[in-house]
């Protein structure tokens, strides 16, 4: 799989990166329909995506050069090069949503409220951006037989022979299970919960999926023989579950 779509000048325009701006817009996109039908300031959005934007992506190529770092420390100029790929999904969630906070906070924004809006937006961006992985040829499990891979469409058998062996997609196991969960958070967002309910069950849906995908893959970041993905994902999981657990006793006790 090639990953240059094609060259300006000389100058290689890849396919990650195609992807990655294609998710964002498409992010975009479904935040100014979800605006629209929640009454929601789209204009809240923009703002605040354009401050925690850049500093997501700061934070996720942050993320994957520390738990990689033997792969740059003699090469301290390849750090800034993120167009090869390694971006780390959970590093750019910290700093981008860490960002926001901070920004909604100074311009008095309700940030819950916002990041309710956005969420399914969010994992729609991931859902695209996963492909970027396709083409670069990473972010793929371990090796299957021939019988195994022949099930899915030719362009992604062809994609995932790498060196002479068929591998897991795991990138499109991903992709499919995010396009899942953002349907999810939209018919929810359309309902009337309480606030937070839906950015909880985005962290809590998407880090499910992701512990499961993770352990198939097998270029997962590590700390010791623990997956770093795996352990945040457990994490995720078990805050959205608490998150529930506190909106039901908090019913439960008003109802009294």
């Amino acid at each position: 799989m090639n990953p240059v779509a094609f060259s300006i000048n000389g100058f290689q325009i890849r396919w990650y990166g195609i992807m990655i701006a294609l998710g964002v817009m498409a992010a975009l996109f479904l935040a100014k329909f979800n605006c629209k039908n929640k009454n929601y300031n789209f204009d809240n959005i923009v703002d605040t995506f354009l401050i925690s934007f850049p500093f997501a992506i700061i934070g996720a190529r942050a993320y994957y050069v520390i738990f990689q770092f033997q792969d740059y420390k003699d090469n301290i100029i390849d750090v800034f090069n993120i167009r090869l790929g390694g971006l780390a999904i959970h590093g750019g969630l910290i700093f981008g949503l860490t960002a926001a906070y901070i920004y909604t906070k100074h311009k008095k924004i309700d940030f819950i409220k916002l990041a309710d809006c956005v969420a399914p937006s969010i994992i729609l961006a991931q859902a695209i951006g996963r492909w970027g992985n396709f083409f670069n040829g990473e972010a793929h499990g371990g090796p299957v037989s021939y019988q195994f891979i022949s099930k899915f469409p030719l362009f992604i058998q062809k994609g995932m022979f790498i060196d002479g062996t068929y591998y897991h997609p795991t990138f499109l196991y991903e992709s499919l299970w995010n396009l899942t969960v953002c349907i999810i958070l939209v018919y929810i967002l359309r309902r009337k919960h309480d606030r937070g309910f839906v950015i909880a069950a985005y962290i809590g849906l998407y880090s499910l999926g992701r512990f499961f995908i993770e352990g198939l893959r097998t270029d997962s970041l590590m700390l010791g023989s623990i997956r770093i993905a795996q352990l945040v994902s457990l994490t995720g999981v078990i805050f959205s579950i608490g998150f529930f657990i506190y909106l039901k006793h908090k019913k439960n006790t008003n109802s009294l």
